[in-house]
């Protein structure tokens, strides 16, 4: 489905070359299935970002996305936060697209949003929808958070959610992070410095996780094939802290 593949460039790290693609992006949210508000708050998404300074603009998806976690662009951030689930889950979601024929790169982890949502792209529309829905509270969390902070960027968050089709209450969700504290202040940067310790080897964290991969194309398309399921997972891990987005 073009749309979660045009959402996924827009979701990636401004560049150049996604500015020269304006009248494509405009041309597949005009035919998707969005609703039309959707729809519409896509429009006003590409028309303010590309008509302004690119610079600028980088450097607030900086401020938004490599700042703290809560916004984090890594879904596995969000379910398993840094403990050593998130090795495997990263090993299992490899797995997961190269039995999909994907060819894995070194650029960016599995778990990065624009990344999975290219792949689910490329897996049928069914599939598609079935990937939405298994990240639907985190979509939904993001969302709510992007909204907290007036950043259009929720238009896109909120545009996979209307693909996935599941109903989400955003006053509730709003009402959970009403009192999260944010994590990508001066301070609150500082005190992760100063909590976590890096290591290196068979113990660190990060093992299985320096991976990426090269984008699919429509020739690795496998309709059958059933994203990973994390049904489990995010329904233990769904609801965010009281205290800490065709």
């Amino acid at each position: 489905m073009q749309i979660a593949q045009v959402i996924s460039l827009l979701l990636d790290y401004p560049t150049e070359e996604l500015a020269e693609a304006k009248q494509a992006f405009l041309d597949v949210i005009a035919t998707s299935k969005l609703a039309p508000e959707r729809k519409q708050n896509m429009v006003d998404f590409v028309e303010q970002r590309f008509s302004g300074d690119l610079m600028d603009w980088q450097s607030e998806y900086n401020s938004l996305f490599e700042r703290g976690r809560s916004l984090s662009l890594l879904l596995f951030e969000h379910i398993h936060g840094e403990s050593r689930a998130r090795g495997q889950a990263m090993v299992d979601l490899l797995n997961q697209y190269k039995e999909a024929g994907l060819e894995i790169g070194v650029r960016e982890l599995p778990d990065y949003i624009p990344l999975y949502l290219e792949f689910l792209s490329t897996q049928g529309e069914e599939n598609l929808v079935l990937g939405l829905q298994e990240i639907a509270h985190i979509l939904a969390t993001l969302t709510a958070r992007l909204e907290q902070r007036e950043s259009n960027y929720a238009a896109l968050t909120n545009s996979l959610l209307n693909l996935s089709g599941v109903q989400v209450d955003m006053a509730d969700i709003h009402s959970q992070i009403a009192t999260e504290e944010r994590d990508d202040t001066r301070e609150a940067l500082d005190k992760v410095w100063e909590e976590e310790m890096v290591t290196f080897g068979p113990d660190s964290n990060a093992e299985g996780c320096s991976t990426g991969t090269s984008r699919p194309s429509e020739g690795q398309r496998k309709d059958q094939f059933v994203p990973i399921q994390w049904a489990e997972e995010l329904l233990k891990n769904s609801e965010p802290a009281a205290k800490q987005g065709e």
